[in-house]
């Protein structure tokens, strides 16, 4: 591999390399306007080749910019994932590629159509701090598929992994082809201003109506992977064990710091008590010390942990039921930002708990009398990132997927369809818009351009030339006879 130094930027406040590096990767993209298929596969081997290079290294710096992150999620959730990413698009990027022939209908004939699909130019990725890695891999993977040049912000907020995916992108790609910029808000601001041909964010709403805002100064087209409030239902015929323990882990992985976690449960009354039980006793035995277990990760800053204290704050003030999960009853240090698993009870509209993203490791479970209920409470908010069903009933299945709108759903299980690379995934209103796993983000990332070709020899549209009269009259009399 050919190390290229001087392309790791760290901006000053004047942001004055931003600019020129965006102008060289216009610059070389007008050069070379659309990779083939052997360079493109070859961009994503290089990519795949040094994730599991510094798999170790990778896993240290997440480990050490969360105070603690569990080797086992950043090993399993960033970078085996990332490698299956990786493999998937290489394995089907031949027939990805490939123009794709279109019907042209009756008015048509003697004529072809057909979809190519171009790269479309210089794309900007803006990364969160939740999965620092995954969060710049998984767009990657299909901006370079699609064959563009990259532009990449990380977070801030994780800035030994910023660094060293910065070191790495460094030495696999050449500065015009992919690079990645680092610093603070200043920078992330000023780089969502540049004209790419695409962007796309990853993070909260609120931040998110500010990128858009600033891309569409340019005319630039987003796609925002944003979060919210993402339901779980657990209906009354589902075997309460087996659905506790997939929501303990969707909601503990990460500490619960991913953006598909089950936010809030919806749960029958009378069955509430049962699933508290039922939750306690999967997480005690997945976890069953917290202070000095390796697999149970920290919040990630002293920022995120204070929201989530006061996030408890409110609620306990506002007189809901807390349930402390914290198997060997230890005392949690500030200074660790390990906290227990926090089930609460007796809830409503008024706590913050109830109206904010929540993040953490706080699960608030809301009872419903009906499955009709529990869709109405989901319909009166805004659309969720993830759905997330417990039932052995097909019908009612139906019904819950019929009559709700979500970014993606899991059936049985949490978190998982993330990980499934043929799914589309993204958010619907408040939770984002557009897609980029699988065939859809090759498409994103793509100007899939329509291609009209009519023979030379031949054309039956003369009839609809002017001047107007019998022939005409006699095509739409003959066209619209036809069935």
């Amino acid at each position: 591999m050919v190390t290229h130094a001087s392309h790791i930027h760290s901006l000053d406040p004047g942001l004055q390399h931003l600019e020129a590096l965006f102008t060289e990767q216009k610059q070389a993209f007008r050069e070379s306007p659309n990779p083939p298929l052997a360079e493109r596969r070859t961009h994503l081997q290089q990519l795949a080749k040094i994730l599991v290079r510094d798999q170790e290294i990778l896993a240290a710096a997440i480990s050490a910019d969360f105070g603690h992150r569990a080797a086992a999620e950043t090993l399993s959730a960033e970078i085996m994932v990332s490698l299956e990413g990786l493999r998937y698009a290489s394995r089907r990027l031949r027939r990805w590629m490939r123009p794709k022939r279109v019907s042209v209908g009756r008015m048509m004939l003697s004529t072809r159509a057909w979809k190519e699909y171009q790269p479309k130019g210089v794309v900007g990725i803006i990364a969160p701090w939740n999965y620092p890695l995954l969060m710049v891999t998984g767009p990657l993977i299909y901006a370079l598929a699609a064959g563009n040049r990259v532009l990449i912000k990380p977070s801030e907020f994780t800035p030994r992994t910023s660094e060293h995916i910065a070191r790495m992108i460094a030495e696999i790609y050449a500065e015009d082809h992919v690079t990645v910029v680092t610093g603070e808000a200043d920078v992330g601001i000023a780089f969502s201003r540049l004209p790419f041909d695409h962007l796309l964010f990853t993070g909260s709403t609120g931040v998110g109506r500010h990128i858009m805002r600033a891309a569409a100064e340019n005319l630039t087209p987003v796609t925002l992977e944003l979060g919210g409030k993402s339901p779980t239902i657990v209906t009354r015929d589902v075997d309460m064990k087996m659905a506790a323990e997939r929501i303990c882990f969707g909601k503990s992985l990460n500490v619960g710091q991913t953006c598909t976690a089950p936010d809030y449960v919806l749960c029958p009354h009378d069955l509430q008590e049962e699933f508290v039980e039922r939750l306690s006793e999967r997480f005690s035995s997945m976890y069953p010390t917290l202070a000095d277990n390796e697999d149970y990760s920290s919040i990630a800053s002293d920022r995120q942990y204070e929201r989530l204290q006061d996030l408890l704050h409110d609620a306990r003030t506002k007189e809901a039921r807390i349930v402390e999960i914290n198997p060997a009853n230890e005392t949690l240090s500030h200074e660790s930002r390990k906290m227990p698993l926090y089930v609460l009870l007796d809830v409503h509209d008024d706590m913050r708990v109830m109206n904010e993203e929540i993040f953490g490791p706080l699960l608030p479970v809301v009872p419903y009398d009906s499955i009709d209920d529990a869709i109405a409470y989901i319909n009166e908010r805004p659309r969720p990132l993830a759905l997330n069903c417990f039932d052995s009933d097909k019908r009612r299945i139906r019904k819950i997927l019929d009559n709700t709108h979500s970014g993606g759903v899991c059936i049985n299980d949490a978190v998982m369809h993330v990980a499934v690379d043929d799914l589309p995934f993204g958010g619907s209103g408040e939770s984002g818009m557009g897609r980029y796993h699988g065939e859809e983000g090759f498409a994103t990332f793509s100007n899939v351009r329509g291609v009209f070709r009519r023979p030379r020899w031949l054309n039956t549209a003369q009839a609809l030339y002017p001047p107007y009269g019998g022939k005409l009259q006699k095509f739409m009399h003959g066209f619209t006879l036809r069935k």
